[in-house]
């Protein structure tokens, strides 16, 4: 059976298997190409001869573009399907990453990594709509917790990859070979995603005004309102330590190697792990307190940092890493589940919060790391993990 009445997707069939195995090699593609200067930025700071904030601009400028597109991906998904604009997306990606790369100026390279984000916005703004629709409704918070594991395979093995490249090399060697990966990993996407077989095309002459009116619906939900402010300031303030944590690993007491700074990323498995296993919880003992309970995990980690011994610092960051993953794999989830009829507007807006926080946070906090240090940045990052617990439990509580 094809159309909205095929019956979704049950956990443990083939079909499932690859549904979810083709959006983990998506979020592989993605997120390897996005994040992967983060572990070079005090080699892009020191070739370029620009400081922490400034080097930090070659990630905000890709997740700022990616912001300003997942809003305009998910109307493109709704008139052509999920699946071809996600494969759309990460191939013309990949190729605006071997380009960026080599750019001959920074100025260049920002804009190159501003198009990049652009086009790398198919694959969040529509992944999880696209699974909400296809697999059995049972199965969504589960499958949410597997396509968010595979982004976190995608940060840690392209830090990984381009981290000691550019150590051998240069960073945009290190770039170049993450875009390499990255293009393998669309490859797996476009060999292994299952048609569609739930979803409707959008067309005809209302379609405009319908795509907006689905926008108005999803912000008039004080519920979805509270899942923006989550993203914003949770993705910020996450992005905000493992931006500045290699400065401030590389700088005394600790000197540590920048070969070595790459090996930090492994905290990226606390997330691999945390979170379908938060998307299992979430679905026997409620979303909220476990959004909550991974938030508080995020917290513990974060006052780890702050202890002197190295082993206790990437401790914490690997508790933090797990708890913000598993947070954000419930209301990822929860912002498609909730938005019937309207999923991807819902889920385009929840990383269009979440992709502005990254940029926006993610570069100012850059100047409390100027101007105070580590242990103002993780005051500051700390501050925003409470304003994000506080704004769920007042405006999600009775809406579960």
């Amino acid at each position: 059976m094809v159309g909205a009445y095929a019956p979704g997707y049950a956990i443990g069939s083939p079909e499932y298997r690859r549904l979810l195995l083709a959006l983990v090699c998506a979020g592989v593609a993605t997120f390897a190409q996005i994040y992967s200067p983060q572990g070079m930025l005090q080699l892009i700071a020191a070739d370029l001869r620009i400081g922490a904030e400034g080097a930090a601009l070659s990630v905000s400028a890709a997740t700022a573009g990616l912001a300003l597109a997942v809003l305009p991906w998910s109307f493109v998904g709704d008139r052509w399907g999920r699946r071809p604009a996600m494969m759309l997306s990460v191939v013309s990606a990949t190729a605006l990453a071997l380009i960026s790369a080599w750019a001959p100026s920074y100025e260049l390279m920002l804009a190159l990594r501003f198009l990049e984000g652009v086009a790398l916005g198919g694959v969040p703004a529509l992944a999880v709509a696209y699974l909400s629709e296809e697999v059995h409704p049972r199965a969504r918070a589960v499958a949410a917790g597997w396509y968010v594991a595979g982004t976190t395979i995608g940060g840690l093995s392209g830090r990984m990859l381009a981290t000691p490249v550019a150590d051998l090399t240069s960073w945009r060697m290190g770039m170049s070979a993450v875009a390499v990966l990255a293009g393998m990993a669309a490859a797996g996407f476009v060999l292994l995603a299952p048609a569609e077989r739930r979803f409707t095309v959008t067309t005809g002459r209302g379609s405009a005004r319908t795509a907006v009116s689905r926008v108005v619906r999803a912000v008039r939900d004080p519920g979805q309102l509270a899942l923006l402010g989550f993203a914003f300031l949770m993705m910020g303030g996450f992005v905000s330590v493992y931006n500045y944590l290699s400065f401030h690993l590389t700088a005394p007491p600790y000197l540590v190697p920048a070969a070595l700074i790459g090996l930090v990323f492994l905290a990226y498995l606390g997330g691999t792990v945390a979170s379908p296993l938060a998307g299992r919880l979430a679905a026997e003992h409620g979303r909220l307190p476990m959004m909550l309970t991974m938030m508080g995990v995020m917290v513990m980690g974060l006052l780890l940092t702050l202890t002197g011994p190295l082993l206790l610092v990437l401790l914490g960051l690997l508790v933090l890493t797990a708890g913000f993953f598993g947070a954000h794999a419930i209301a990822s989830g929860w912002a498609g589940a909730r938005a019937e009829g309207a999923r991807s507007q819902a889920t385009g807006l929840y990383n269009l919060a979440y992709y502005l926080g990254s940029s926006v946070l993610g570069w100012g906090t850059g100047l409390v790391y100027e101007a105070g240090g580590w242990t103002l940045t993780v005051l500051v990052v700390a501050l925003a993990v409470v304003l994000s617990a506080v704004l769920v439990v007042v405006m999600l509580r009775e809406r579960q």
